[in-house]
């Protein structure tokens, strides 16, 4: 409905649009919808509730493109340094890795043994040590995130079935590229929860996503859930955070404002004519949040008003760590107004920069250094902000690497076995949920499928993934996944 603000001399225009203006306003807004493609017959999703009683309200999702290693990261191996030089073959290890259940169903299969058999074990790059009260082991390229351990749980136990790139998607789908492209889990939330606020997009995308080649855009896309479940690509100038982010040169609020208002009569006259037409309550509703979003999100990624130890806690005072700071503050930002899912991709494009199959050790120093801070800064800002308790953070990458070498000073891809974390929103800290083997080979205790992650969040959030199907749409059960839960409190 329009707003209390309407006053009595817009009556007779009201009035003489309502005699004159309907078939204008049915036209424009049809031209409209033809120009931007909203031609398809499907409806408009409208957002249900939480299923049951929720412990978080937003997710904040860091994904690291390329692939990690869990090695020196959050999963270090004193035995790929005592066997150094062997192969894995050779080591005291090769047997266990070829008689483990994984390999035997997922690996036997393509025939031969795997080639990250016959690579010799590759010693760490870093030393590592024992952190927070927990004492959980972590790599000394995560110093910072390393002090925040014992508010962490860490999932040692990761596995998925893509050795490539296109892993990226698979993490955020739960389906390998081949079978095509499924709604993302961003998009799951917002589908499930939809808004916290209307005046800000719900599942919102920084930093730049994977490549074509490793599914691109549908890393974060709706699918079959619809565009208006896909995540909104935001950048950091306030001039311009959105495509069509700003009302335009020239046009000031109040101007916008009346622009508005004259939309919305001519909606809601056409409305009346066509009550039944879902694709118009959708483009009204689109068009809404576009002005509001105009006026909002500017604000939200200006960050002049943040205090100096809150720039410098994120690390916006040094150049390696400004980028990744700054988008750290803006997730904060957004989920204390209410966005529901905060999804900011590291080294995107191509195969991603994490992807250390030479010179592991300047890769993941470099990298590490960029993220390591602005990370931790997010998790001891909402910590004392007391947003933690309701905002779960989520650490994750498309694979582990090897613990063999790959062209003598790097490691492969490894999709076996290896560590993701997860902090805040209703989960236990300093918890080591999982194991590899002894040379971080295999997930063999507690292994967990990339979807037993999502169904965590959701979980969380008080979503049943099992209860979110939407007819026509056949989900698998490892589309689904478990909570994870001895991980939550």
């Amino acid at each position: 409905m329009p707003n209390s603000d309407y006053t009595s001399d817009r009556k007779p225009r009201r009035k003489f649009l309502a005699d004159g203006g309907t078939g204008f306003a049915a036209l424009a807004l049809g031209a409209m919808m033809q120009r931007e493609g909203v031609a398809s017959e499907r409806p408009f999703a409208e957002p249900k509730q939480a299923q049951f009683f929720p412990k978080a309200k937003s997710v904040i999702w860091f994904f690291m493109n390329g692939g990690t290693s869990h090695l020196e990261s959050f999963d270090p191996k004193a035995a790929v340094n005592k066997y150094a030089g062997m192969t894995i073959d050779e080591s005291p290890f090769g047997a266990g890795v070829l008689e483990s259940p994984f390999y035997k169903k997922n690996v036997r299969d393509f025939g031969g043994k795997p080639r990250a058999m016959m690579a010799q074990l590759y010693p760490l790059q870093v030393g590592y040590g024992r952190r927070g009260e927990s004492g959980i082991e972590v790599s000394d390229w995560w110093p910072h995130v390393g002090s925040c351990i014992d508010d962490i749980s860490v999932v040692r136990s990761m596995w998925t079935t893509d050795n490539d790139h296109a892993a990226q998607l698979q993490f955020h789908t739960g389906r390998h590229i081949f079978d095509g492209f499924y709604p993302s889990i961003g998009s799951w939330v917002h589908y499930g929860l939809g808004s916290l606020n209307d005046n800000l997009p719900q599942f919102v995308v920084m930093g730049p996503p994977p490549g074509d080649c490793c599914g691109g855009v549908g890393a974060h896309d709706g699918s079959y859930l619809g565009p208006e479940h896909a995540g909104v690509k935001m950048a950091l100038d306030p001039k311009n955070p959105l495509p069509f982010g700003t009302p335009g040169s020239g046009v000031g609020i109040h101007e916008r404002r009346d622009q508005l208002d004259l939309l919305r009569d001519l909606n809601q006259l056409t409305a009346v004519q066509y009550p039944d037409d879902a694709q118009l309550k959708a483009r009204i509703k689109a068009y809404e949040l576009a002005f509001r979003m105009q006026m909002s999100v500017p604000k939200v990624v200006d960050l002049n008003d943040e205090t100096k130890d809150t720039q410098e806690l994120y690390g916006l005072d040094k150049k390696p760590t400004e980028p990744m700071g700054r988008q750290a503050l803006a997730a904060r930002r957004l989920v204390e107004r209410g966005v529901r899912f905060v999804q900011i991709y590291d080294g995107g494009g191509g195969g991603g920069g994490w992807d250390a199959h030479t010179k592991l050790k300047e890769n993941h120093t470099r990298n590490c250094e960029r993220v390591d801070k602005p990370i931790a800064g997010l998790l001891k800002d909402l910590k004392q902000r007391g947003l933690l308790d309701e905002t779960l953070v989520v650490w994750a990458t498309e694979f582990g690497r090897t613990p063999g070498a790959e062209k003598s000073d790097g490691r492969d891809h490894h999709p076996y076995g290896f560590s993701v974390w997860m902090a805040g929103g209703g989960l236990k800290g300093g918890i080591a949920h999982g194991a590899t083997d002894e040379i971080g080979f295999h997930a063999v205790e507690n292994r967990h499928y990339v979807t037993d992650i999502h169904a965590t969040l959701l979980h969380q959030l008080g979503l049943d993934s099992r209860k979110m199907e939407i007819p026509g749409q056949k989900r698998l059960e490892i589309d689904c996944g478990k909570p994870i839960h001895d991980i939550i409190a």
